[in-house]
């Protein structure tokens, strides 16, 4: 008979699978999560592009008369100084070689890059509705600054574009714990 005995194949325990005593495995950080080069280029791209929307929605005189231009201004404004304050923080967490998993952290991050992106889209998406209107509905591009309202609303969506890859990175991790 060929049966093995526990004397001739000693078999070991297996792991207990209580949360107390499970050795922790922190998985790689990756690129485009806070903390990261990928994460500071985000927010690099971030601040220029929601900069530039502001800047060049600020220099025409007569945006302060259609309020989507203004949102515009508004949601630039805080979607360039959230990216500028978060990519400092990124800057600091590369410096000093220290990770920003943390939960309450990446909750906050996540949260913010929520509403900055939604705020920043939904601005982009009515100064676009009314960019289209007064270049092809109403033909008064001669008298406004048609080009300068289409690329500060052209600016706020690429700004939009690099906010989303953040707030996605920074959920999916929160989902993943």
């Amino acid at each position: 008979m060929n049966v093995s005995h526990a004397s001739v194949h000693p078999v070991e325990d297996p792991p207990t699978t209580d949360g107390a005593n499970a050795p922790m495995v922190r998985m790689k950080d990756t690129e485009g999560m806070p903390g990261t080069r990928g994460g500071l280029a985000l927010r690099f791209f971030q601040f220029f592009f929601a900069a530039a929307a502001l800047v060049v929605m600020a220099t025409t005189s007569d945006f302060p008369s259609v309020s989507a231009f203004c949102y515009l201004v508004a949601a630039a404004g805080l979607q360039s100084m959230w990216s500028l304050l978060l990519a400092f923080i990124d800057i600091y967490a590369l410096l000093v070689r220290r990770s920003l998993q943390n939960c309450r952290i990446v909750s906050l991050f996540t949260v913010g890059d929520g509403i900055t992106s939604t705020l920043t889209f939904a601005a982009a998406c009515a100064s676009a509705g009314i960019t289209v209107l007064i270049d092809n509905d109403l033909s008064s591009c001669s008298k406004n600054h048609c080009v300068q309202f289409e690329t500060a609303t052209a600016m706020a969506f690429i700004s939009w574009f690099t906010a989303l890859p953040s707030f996605f990175m920074n959920f999916w991790s929160l989902a993943s714990r």
